[in-house]
């Protein structure tokens, strides 16, 4: 039992010194409601035909999330009074769901900024995950379902297809449904 237990414990944390940052844009409004700090995590199992971050795809490219780059990340976003706020998308932010509650509670901790989070798995299957379920307590809205080329529309604000959901997480939770948020 104690064998196994360091096992899993051991692939926790190296998979931990694995979660990878592939690009940062410092402000943007194409990622969600108001001036943005996105965060294109490395990594997605997802494989939508037609997706604009491919290179995001392999889970091992990009800088490695360790506590300097954190700790630069918040110095960031605290620095920048023009914020409304952080989103994550990449790959998926959901690829390594532990250290991205990690990730989660800390950033939200040192920044009280509100969170925007893009997901190729949709709110349902994220509610049945334990550890996903926990990272949805730290976000405010999250944009979900893969994206599908077939209902691809560049006039729909902040995603890519007509099947995917922006959803305010707070308000969904409390009510025990979707609520979407329309723009």
């Amino acid at each position: 039992m104690e064998l196994r237990h360091w096992n899993f414990v051991t692939k926790i944390r190296r998979k931990k010194e694995n979660m990878k940052i592939i690009k940062i844009f410092k402000e943007t409004i194409s990622d969600g409601f108001g001036f943005r700090y996105s965060i294109y995590f490395s990594g997605c199992t997802h494989y939508c035909e037609g997706c604009h971050n491919h290179e995001t795809w392999r889970g091992d490219i990009g800088r490695v999330l360790d506590r300097e780059y954190m700790d630069e990340i918040v110095e960031e976003i605290n620095g920048n009074s023009m914020l409304d706020g952080i989103t994550l998308s990449g790959g998926d932010p959901f690829f390594n769901p532990a250290e991205l509650l990690e990730f989660l509670e800390e950033i939200k901790a040192r920044t009280h900024k509100n969170i925007w989070s893009y997901t190729g798995y949709t709110f349902e299957t994220l509610l049945v995950d334990p550890i996903m379920r926990q990272c949805l307590n730290y976000i405010d809205v999250l944009v979900d379902g893969k994206f599908q080329k077939a209902d691809y529309h560049p006039e729909l604000y902040f995603r890519g297809s007509s099947n995917q959901r922006i959803i305010d997480i707070k308000e969904s939770l409390k009510n025990d449904k979707v609520i979407a948020l329309e723009f």
